[in-house]
């Protein structure tokens, strides 16, 4: 039986690489997202709509519309984050410590509790938290996306603690520096706080690894899946890294 998969933050990126995998295997997905052009360019069998991850409003209208069209849901990724500001402490502004938090941490938050509402009476499903490496230790130069990636790993053990007596489990995955143009970004801020180059800090992450080499949107994937197959059944409450096993966070 094909399940109802809801996939924030879904028409790019790894989120977009979650939902073509899930797809595959003849679920049906629903991702939302800010960028209207991706959400008109989505491949077959995934549906999209234009949702602000940060916005109550607009979370529990997405949620609402979920019940009506599907009358339940199965799967939960609350995928939605931005990289935020990237400045030492004494330079971090307010403004952008509250959008980086209001997205990636808020965001989970909204997405944990209008699943829940459906998951509950059901008794049965599974909700996945993107959090990351950062939500393990602290990254420099990062104040806001590492407070808010630990605070997703918080929000997680909590849930599935709650929700597991109701059958419904709660997991984060933590990638590493996942290829594709958000790491781009990430990469030439970083280089930029720094002084060094944006290759050479790409060099630092890959050899900060054990594996020697960046994550691929598709390991992230392969991971969700898992998280939500029934061979994960008693997996819940874990923070489960997809980095090659970083041990060097500062290039």
């Amino acid at each position: 039986m094909s399940r109802r998969v809801l996939i924030t933050a879904g028409a790019n990126g790894i989120g977009l690489v979650m939902a073509r995998a899930f797809a595959a295997l003849g679920d049906r997905v629903w991702v939302t997202d800010v960028d209207q052009a991706a959400l008109a360019s989505l491949p077959p069998g995934v549906r999209g709509s234009l949702c602000d991850a940060s916005s109550e409003e607009a979370m529990d209208l997405l949620f609402a519309e979920v019940a009506r069209d599907w009358g339940g849901l199965d799967v939960a990724i609350a995928n939605a984050g931005i990289k935020g500001p990237t400045a030492a402490i004494e330079d971090m502004p307010l403004q952008g410590w509250h959008q980086c938090l209001g997205v990636n941490l808020d965001g989970a938050m909204l997405c944990a509790r209008g699943a829940a509402r459906l998951m509950k009476p059901a008794g049965r499903g599974v909700i996945t938290f993107i959090s990351s490496t950062s939500g393990l230790y602290g990254t420099p130069y990062r104040a806001p996306y590492v407070a808010a990636k630990w605070g997703v790993i918080g929000l997680m053990k909590t849930v599935a603690m709650e929700l597991g007596p109701f059958g419904i489990r709660a997991n984060a995955i933590c990638p590493g520096s996942v290829n594709g143009p958000r790491i781009d970004r990430v990469i030439e801020a970083e280089a930029s706080a720094k002084g060094m180059t944006p290759e050479a800090v790409r060099q630092g992450y890959a050899s900060g690894t054990a594996m020697k080499r960046l994550t691929d949107p598709e390991d992230v994937a392969d991971m969700a899946v898992y998280l939500a197959s029934d061979g994960a059944r008693m997996v819940s409450g874990q923070a489960l890294a997809v980095d090659g096993m970083t041990y060097n966070v500062d290039p």
